[in-house]
């Protein structure tokens, strides 16, 4: 009866113990997440812009607040007091909306003006070309689009007409920046411009002061879904000619007037050819005829109706 007293108390004393350490284990367990569920709900506090920004606006106390945000989530380049946010007189070089934090990235640096150039890459450059309603795509090559540009020009060669065009693509996937001297790209209105411009490579800004004078410059609008898709036309990449609008060319020569087609001469081939004479031969009369002898000659002469009919 002792033994199993004993062995009672062991199997009591054993069951408690897994009990301790499953108890220890869950605990444990909401321990680590609540942990975790604070660190994630922890706050800082950082700028953000209290209503629109427009591109070139100066940052004031009127248009900049604190915000909370999870500590897990601040955005590289935000700044952690109004102080840092308006120093050196910073203005906005990209649209931002109410609540959007106020990076540096957004806004310039100590000389506080709003150019292109300070968003420009680096090795990248600046470059307007003229457009018009039509090459300029009717207003939708908008700021922070991308497009492809054309140039049309004529046809070189002494046997060239004035219809002779080629039209070639001469840079593909090219960012607008601005359209005349607007670079918000917040405006998804139409606007038509008499010039664009475009972010390109130093090289590519060479070839459109080229292009500029040799021909006339388009804007082909992209998808912005198919940013890698190659332009192929007519089996040729990128260039097209008037050769290639509808099939093959037809051709009508201008037609010459009679008399001046009486004045050409023909050539010996086809210029008549003079037969010999070998005697005179009558001409044969026309209507009824009768043969009248005079001894051996002999002549055809024409009879006429009786009474003249």
């Amino acid at each position: 009866m002792q033994g199993r007293n004993w062995i009672l108390v062991g199997a009591a004393i054993l069951f408690g113990l897994i009990a301790v350490v499953f108890a220890n284990s869950y605990f444990s367990g909401v321990e680590t997440r609540t942990q975790r569920v604070a660190d994630q709900q922890r706050m800082v506090s950082i700028v953000v812009a209290s209503r629109p920004l427009e591109f070139g606006s100066k940052l004031a106390v009127e248009n900049v607040r604190m915000q909370a945000w999870p500590a897990n989530s601040v955005p590289e380049g935000a700044f952690r007091s109004i102080v840092d946010a308006l120093r050196d007189n910073r203005v906005a070089l990209r649209p931002m909306v109410a609540g959007e934090p106020v990076l540096a990235s957004k806004v310039s640096g100590t000389d506080g003006r709003a150019t292109l150039a300070a968003i420009l890459p680096a090795g990248m450059r600046a470059v307007s070309i003229p457009i018009n309603p039509v090459s300029g795509v009717s207003g939708f090559a908008l700021p922070g689009t991308m497009v492809d540009v054309i140039l049309t020009r004529k046809i070189p060669g002494d046997g060239a007409t004035n219809e002779d065009m080629r039209s070639d693509v001469i840079l593909e996937n090219v960012p607008v920046l601005a359209v005349d001297q607007s670079a918000d790209d917040k405006n998804g209105e139409p606007k038509v411009a008499k010039t664009a411009t475009v972010q390109v490579t130093l090289a590519d800004a060479q070839r459109l002061a080229i292009a500029d004078k040799i021909g006339d410059l388009s804007l082909a609008l992209r998808n912005v879904a198919n940013q890698d898709e190659p332009v192929e036309l007519a089996g040729r990449l990128g260039t097209a000619t008037n050769r290639d609008l509808g099939g093959a060319r037809f051709f009508i020569p201008q037609r010459a007037s009679r008399q001046a087609m009486q004045s050409v001469s023909l050539p010996p081939a086809f210029a008549p050819q003079t037969i010999p004479a070998l005697g005179a031969v009558p001409m044969r009369p026309s209507g009824p005829v009768m043969t009248v002898y005079r001894g051996v000659e002999a002549k055809e002469e024409s009879v006429s109706k009786l009474g003249g009919y």
